[in-house]
């Protein structure tokens, strides 16, 4: 695999800082290394391993063309995941998790598809016949929703999968992916629990470093498996090109002259 992570990269990002030992999860226990002034240190080894895993999966999953979801409205991770995620073209939120955004997803849809709507009233010449205090409203709407929702107006189905930073502060994600059986990937700190979590990834999801590391090991796999996909579509076309029956050419018909001068013979030898 060409994004492939080594403990030392991990380790310069930081990715092996935990929390204090009196907030950490007791089934975090197998991916701790050791604790140090205080602090947990994550096994880097397993975090390495864990995340080669995961790398594999959502390789898949982009090869398949089904959307990976990112979530991460903390402040140290929001403008990484977006950057990020919208390198390789999957949704993200970054903002604010709008409650039953994957349960009441046809309503989610709703909003994204007004958003659509205003934006057809200003081409077509609707959004100027507007009064002016309704105008600002349907523009407040706007940037709202586009603030909101605007990342993932493209996602017309319920993503593949879910990639969580800090799965403690987004909750009521996990909570709704697991209610509907949407695999989960996530940064897994040591005060988490990482029982709900179907791809677990140990590691710092606090700094700034850890995360960008993370993300651009995980954006480089699904990047790999979007392009195998495109390389696979081109093969498929050609190989259809290929296959394709060359159509017959009709016989052309005999020329004017050459069919009056065959009759004029055939009379003759009639004659005689």
């Amino acid at each position: 695999m060409a994004n492939n992570i080594e403990v030392k990269d991990l380790l310069e990002a930081g990715v092996h800082f935990g929390h204090l030992t009196r907030k950490w999860n007791p089934n975090m226990a197998p991916y701790i290394y050791m604790e140090r002034n205080g602090i947990h240190v994550i096994n880097l080894y397993k975090t390495v391993a864990k995340l080669e895993e995961s790398n594999e999966a959502l390789k898949k999953i982009a090869a398949s063309g089904r959307k990976i979801l990112f979530v991460a409205t903390k402040k140290q991770a929001k403008d990484i995941v977006a950057e990020k995620a919208g390198k390789v073209n999957m949704p993200f939120i970054t903002e604010r998790w709008p409650g039953g955004m994957l349960t009441n997803f046809v309503t989610i849809r709703k909003a994204v598809k007004k958003m659509a709507t205003i934006d057809r009233m200003k081409k077509d010449g609707t959004f100027n016949t507007l009064s002016k205090k309704e105008r600002l409203q349907v523009d407040r709407l706007r940037q709202k929703l586009e603030k909101n929702l605007g990342s993932i107006s493209d996602m017309t189905r319920l993503p593949a999968a879910l990639f969580i930073v800090d799965t403690m502060r987004e909750h009521i994600a996990v909570k709704e992916a697991q209610k509907l059986n949407i695999p989960i990937f996530a940064m897994v700190d040591t005060n988490s629990d990482p029982r709900p979590i179907d791809f677990i990834i140990p590691s710092n999801d606090d700094a700034s470093k850890s995360i960008e590391a993370i993300m651009a090991s995980v954006t480089g796999a699904i990047a790999e498996g979007l392009t195998e996909r495109k390389s696979e579509k081109q093969a498929d076309k050609e190989g259809n090109e290929e296959a394709k029956p060359k159509e017959a050419k009709a016989p052309k018909a005999p020329k004017a002259d050459t069919v009056a001068t065959e009759d004029a013979a055939a009379n003759a030898k009639s004659e005689e």
